[in-house]
């Protein structure tokens, strides 16, 4: 997202390349970013924060895209006028997700979905997660804590220790790797 410097190499996205290119440059080009932390307006309610996030959408388009979000997560149409700091965790999660749906991105980048959230929700959002990789066709990368749960849902890893790649190959072959999944994931094998 233009966030980070990057030392070597280049990212592409559709044959052009993102290197130097500025955050609002890659949102109009169909990425969208979840941040960990600070992914909500928590002083506007749930209409508030998805009309802001629907800058580059054509303002008639916006109401349309916002009943297609409210169905895709229901529980926020009983928030709408909610302020959205007062949602739980789970909630603002699915807001913020819902939020960078409404510019319906190419790629949804997801950054640690699962911080500070209960077991329970740590579920219903990664079922969401499928939900949308399966019914809307959307590419979706994670960077995730919960590394077994990401795994069991993912198709492709990428495990990067301190910048140096260590694997490359399908969700299931390092979830299921002795070594690596030990090592680095602290899954042990069962």
């Amino acid at each position: 997202m233009g966030l980070a410097t990057i030392h070597n190499g280049n990212i592409l996205f559709e044959g052009k390349k993102l290197n130097g290119l500025q955050a609002y440059k890659i949102a109009r080009m169909g990425i969208a970013y979840l941040p960990q932390m600070g992914n909500v307006l928590s002083e506007l309610t749930v209409e508030e924060n998805l009309k802001i996030a629907s800058y580059l959408l054509p303002t008639s388009e916006v109401k349309s895209r916002m009943k297609e979000i409210l169905d895709m997560f229901p529980v926020l149409r009983d928030f709408i006028n909610r302020k959205a700091g007062t949602l739980s965790g789970g909630e603002r999660r699915m807001l913020a997700i819902g939020m960078a749906l409404m510019r319906r991105p190419k790629i949804l980048l997801l950054d640690e979905m699962s911080t500070d959230l209960a077991p329970i929700m740590v579920k219903r959002v990664m079922e969401k997660v499928v939900q949308l990789r399966d019914e809307l066709g959307l590419t979706i990368v994670m960077v995730e804590q919960a590394a077994r749960k990401a795994l069991e849902i993912g198709d492709r890893a990428y495990l990067l220790v301190s910048g140096t790649m260590r694997f490359e190959g399908s969700a299931q072959e390092l979830l299921h790797h002795p070594e690596l999944a030990k090592i680095y994931l602290g899954i042990a094998q069962t």
